[in-house]
């Protein structure tokens, strides 16, 4: 099908990069497993396919898929969110500095502080809801303001339009993490962002059941070519299978992402009432204080949130111990709800409170997932 960015988005959600099959008319997509396709007798390739680790039908399908559903120029699509993250910064040169939220995903940040930092590239993390220190933290070398909003995991949101502004007047690229708000909740390109990534394990997926990432360009200019390159040369590539797997998931996203969204409303107010709990961070209550910004900026307040538990660790172990229907688990974005202590995620020079629960909401009754929480405050306090 040929995509037109006037298409309204669920409609593109489940268009966009599909296409019948011309030798069976399948209306599902094949999966494409071949790793190497067939020249013809003048060396060249009339299906335009070489090998799988250049290019498969199953990943140019997702490419174009969420190329469209971004409403960017183009994707490249990669075998994790941190090799997409991983493939980014490999653009960067030696004395290059990169200017990052301090409350963000803890892999981007050892991506920075243990990878890159061994090939020179220098970062900054600071707190960039605050627009005067994101422009005081700008230095001449600034080559990439990395955008994490809501970040991980205190949900703080940031001016996407504000930092972008402050980030081109710099000289540098702005690129924002919109795997937590999905292109259904936040669209950072339309914002200004030259670039935009998320881990298609999450939200795209929906399922808990395939790893990958990609990144969606403004413009397909020589970053993104040098972003192709990254993926040509590295090889951090999807399978077919992922690929189809995430392909898959993307017709219902608009629709996943609106019971997310009513879902994690009704936790987090009754979490907001409960004694037991100290603090919840989620911009659709009314009283957080990101819940304007994120009102101008997002369709939807999303499916992620976190909270505080009085009395410490110790007290949110307990709770997470108690738990029936949430499951412990890392990730998020899946049908099921999970919950886990982040700062025990994310290691000794985690900064997130010890009393922090972050919550990914699933898509099973609200009203279940209030009961089960309330059993469980209940027995830790015990």
């Amino acid at each position: 099908m040929k995509t037109n960015k006037s298409l309204r988005f669920e409609t593109l959600a489940v268009h966009a990069g599909h296409g019948i099959d011309p030798s069976t008319g399948a209306v599902v997509d094949p999966i494409n497993l071949s790793t190497t396709f067939e020249r013809d007798v003048d060396g060249s390739y009339p299906h335009g396919y070489l090998y799988s680790r250049n290019h498969n039908p199953n990943r140019n399908g997702l490419e174009a898929a969420l190329s469209a559903l971004e409403g960017g120029a183009g994707a490249a699509a990669f075998g994790s969110g941190l090799a997409s993250v991983t493939a980014i910064f490999q653009g960067l040169q030696p004395g290059d500095h990169v200017l990052a939220p301090s409350d963000i995903y803890h892999g981007t940040a050892n991506v920075l502080k243990h990878l890159f930092a061994k090939w020179q590239v220098s970062a900054s993390f600071v707190d960039m809801t605050r627009l005067d220190t994101v422009r005081a933290a700008m230095q001449p070398n600034t080559r990439i303001v990395w955008i994490e909003t809501p970040s991980n995991p205190l949900m703080q949101c940031v001016d996407i339009a504000a930092v972008v502004e402050i980030a081109h007047a710099g000289g540098a690229r702005a690129i924002a993490d919109n795997t937590f708000a999905s292109p259904v909740l936040q669209r950072p390109l339309d914002l200004g962002c030259d670039m935009v990534m998320h881990a298609t394990t999450k939200y795209l997926g929906g399922r808990s059941d395939v790893l990958g990432g990609i990144v969606i360009t403004r413009q397909d200019d020589a970053h993104f070519a040098a972003l192709r390159t990254a993926q040509l040369f590295g090889g951090g590539v999807p399978s077919p299978f992922d690929c189809w797997l995430v392909m898959r998931s993307l017709p219902t996203l608009p629709y996943r992402m609106q019971a997310h969204c009513a879902n994690a409303d009704k936790v987090a107010r009754f979490l907001n009432e409960h004694p037991q709990v100290s603090a919840v961070h989620y911009p659709g209550l009314e009283g957080n204080a990101f819940h304007a910004i994120a009102k101008k900026q997002m369709s939807g307040f999303g499916g992620m949130l976190s909270f505080e538990v009085k009395g410490g660790k110790d007290a949110a172990m307990a709770l997470a111990a108690h738990v029936e229907i949430f499951t412990r688990a890392t990730s998020l974005g899946g049908v099921e709800s999970l919950i886990e202590h982040r700062a025990s995620i994310e290691g000794p020079e985690s900064k997130t409170p010890q009393g922090l629960l972050r919550v990914s909401v699933g898509l099973e009754h609200a009203d279940d997932l209030i009961d089960d929480l309330a059993q469980a405050l209940e027995r830790a306090s015990n």
